[in-house]
This record gives structure tokens, sequence and C-alpha cells, in this order.
């Protein structure tokens, strides 16, 4: 299926958030996710499923200041 993943359209063959994080390579423990603009909790991402033209939301907490 086709998703976009932080503004670029990629393909996956998860069907679930947390699958998306582990194919994509992201620590899923260190990074927040949005969903076509709603927020993700971390445990609700194994039961995220994800559809055709979602768009997908990660991102990492910044250090320094």
């Amino acid at each position: 299926m086709r998703i976009d993943l932080n503004g670029e359209v990629i393909r996956t063959q998860a069907l679930t958030l947390a699958d998306l994080l582990s194919e994509q390579g992201f620590d899923a423990p260190c990074v927040a996710t949005a969903l076509n603009g709603d927020f993700i909790a971390r445990s609700m991402r194994d039961a995220t499923r994800l559809d055709e033209g979602m768009k997908v939301e990660v991102l990492s907490p910044m250090q320094g200041g």
C-alpha cells in the first residue's frame, strides 16, 4: 500500500503503525506518532491499522537550545 510518511509517499507492507515503525527503522520508544493529524499513543501502535493513503508523521525529540 502507499502512505504519506513525513511528507513523502512510500510503499509499505506494514499493516499497523507499530509494523511501519519497525519496517522503516525508527526507534519506536523514542518517537512520537500521529496518524492523519491525530496523536497516537505508544500503547495504541500495535492496534492502529494502516490504510491506503493515510498520512503518518513520526517525530523525534530534539536536544539543545
